[in-house]
């Protein structure tokens, strides 16, 4: 089965087919930097790390950029709160997003381009539009004329004459038609814009910073929103990309803007296929910078670790919406600390003296290389992650099975049980399965013996307190504690 992916522009699922047979350029409409990243973000991310990997298990080499929008209205909000001009803030929430990609174990992108670096590339695009007819200077602003586009609401499926005004309210006297978008701003930004944007910690603040602006042909100024990525995308991929992902609330007017601006400046299909990841949501609304309802990707990494967050991320599909839940959250640490023991059962077993060459488990083959089959099935069926992550569910089951049912261990089984493991949850969902050297598991094992003695000492003398702070010590380092009839055991 070949690739298939539901594109936004068709509404259909067609089969996946890059221009290049051994390469696949692949845009993400990367984070606006004025705040700390959250679940959300991390949803999409998670998703397109997903998509990244199972298109290099494929064969494919993927060129994938992911940008850092770095110029925007609600950058210049935080001055003050987050540094001293736009280019502080922009650093401090940059470094932040970068601590979270890491910590959440995405590939990373071949570049991640920021607004500021490519103004140049910026003005020669909007000076291309302006020269081919699609664009007009106003009172040092330029804009697109929408209606010189033909298909302009091609992949938002909305006729001209329904879309109302865009952009901001003061640039409507400026425009020949309401839906006409800036690609270039003269000045800075307006104190009504930062106003909108600002919390009331900023309150107190005696005056709006403008942000950078740069000289253009127009007026010393500053890019319109969408013009950036379209800059950005074609600096370092080309005219015609052929996976642009995104949010589905980029759907309009952003990208329904890209696609306007980039195919009138080239005349070229801007991009092949758009797959959009829907909402994400907490409670009954989207989760959201804008409406302070996040709780930040850091936190969720520390509080839960990056496995079980990657683990929720990826039971639902990146087109199917999601809701947050500590009650999702906790099924989805039993899920991963199901994966993970199984795991951690293959390689014990594999390792053990009681491991045979000679040892065939048909159900233990059969069933890890139908779970690859499934895996495989459901990943080509749009990236569904979902039914992916069930298929790894169904070697834990088989390993499980196995171990439990003989002393005498299927060597060969158990092998291609921690291949499938390595490779599909590891290599495409991006889980860690770890384990440790024999020096330190021996070193860890004693120092762990010696707090479960010392837990014991205390339950034994009635001071439970401490037994109980001692075991929350040891579990804040990742050791999970189980009381037995035989005594306590545990596992790293």
């Amino acid at each position: 089965m070949t690739l298939h992916v539901t594109n936004t522009l068709s509404g259909e699922k067609e089969e996946f087919e890059p221009q290049d047979p051994e390469d696949v350029l692949l845009y993400y409409c990367g984070l606006t930097t004025s705040d700390p990243p959250h679940l959300g973000h991390a949803r999409s991310w998670v998703h397109v790390d997903v998509m990244h990997r199972w298109l290099e298990h494929l064969g494919y080499d993927v060129r994938h950029v992911e940008n850092f929008t770095d110029v925007n209205e609600k950058i210049v909000a935080r001055v003050g709160e987050q540094g001293d001009d736009e280019n502080d803030v922009a650093t401090h929430y940059i470094r932040e997003i970068i601590e979270s990609m890491r910590g959440l174990n995405l590939k990373r992108a071949e570049v991640y381009p920021r607004v500021s670096e490519h103004v140049p590339e910026i003005v020669d695009l909007v000076e291309t539009l302006v020269e081919r007819g699609y664009a007009y200077e106003s009172n040092g602003s330029v804009y697109f004329d929408v209606t010189s586009f033909e298909e302009y609401g091609k992949l938002s499926n909305q006729r001209l004459d329904d879309i109302e005004e865009q952009g901001q309210e003061d640039e409507l006297s400026e425009k020949r038609h309401p839906a006409d978008f800036a690609l270039w701003k003269a000045g800075g930004v307006s104190a009504d814009a930062v106003a909108e944007h600002r919390g009331d910690e900023h309150s107190g603040t005696p005056a709006h910073p403008e942000g950078q602006t740069w000289e253009s042909p127009w007026s010393e100024g500053r890019p319109g929103w969408h013009i950036e990525c379209s800059a950005m995308s074609m600096t370092h991929l080309g005219e015609t990309l052929d996976l642009h992902v995104g949010g589905r609330d980029l759907v309009f007017p952003h990208h329904e803007n890209e696609i306007a601006q980039s195919e009138a400046a080239t005349g070229e299909q801007f991009a092949n296929y758009w797959l959009h990841c829907a909402l994400f949501e907490i409670g009954d609304e989207k989760m959201s910078s804008s409406l302070r309802n996040f709780i930040t990707a850091a936190d969720a990494i520390e509080r839960f670790g990056a496995n079980v967050v990657r683990t929720f991320l990826v039971s639902g599909t990146y087109n199917s919406r999601q809701t947050y839940s500590e009650a999702a959250i906790d099924e989805a640490e039993e899920r991963w600390e199901r994966l993970s023991r199984a795991y951690d059962r293959a390689v014990d077993a594999a390792d053990s003296p009681d491991a045979y060459a000679t040892r065939t488990d048909e159900n233990l083959r059969n069933a890890v290389e139908t779970a690859r089959e499934d895996f495989a099935a459901a990943m080509n069926d749009d990236f569904n992650t979902r039914e992916a992550l069930s298929a790894l569910g169904d070697v834990a089951s088989a390993v499980n099975a196995h171990v439990d049912a003989t002393d005498e261990y299927d060597y060969a089984g158990l092998r291609e049980a921690i291949e499938a493991f390595d490779d599909l949850g590891g290599g495409v969902l991006g889980l860690q399965f770890e384990t440790v050297t024999a020096g330190n598991a021996d070193l860890a094992g004693d120092l762990v013996e010696l707090v479960l003695d010392l837990r014991e000492d205390a339950r034994e003398t009635g001071e439970y307190e401490r037994a109980d702070a001692l075991r929350d010590g040891l579990e804040a380092l990742g050791v999970t504690v189980e009381d037995t009839d035989d005594g306590p055991t545990y596992r790293l």
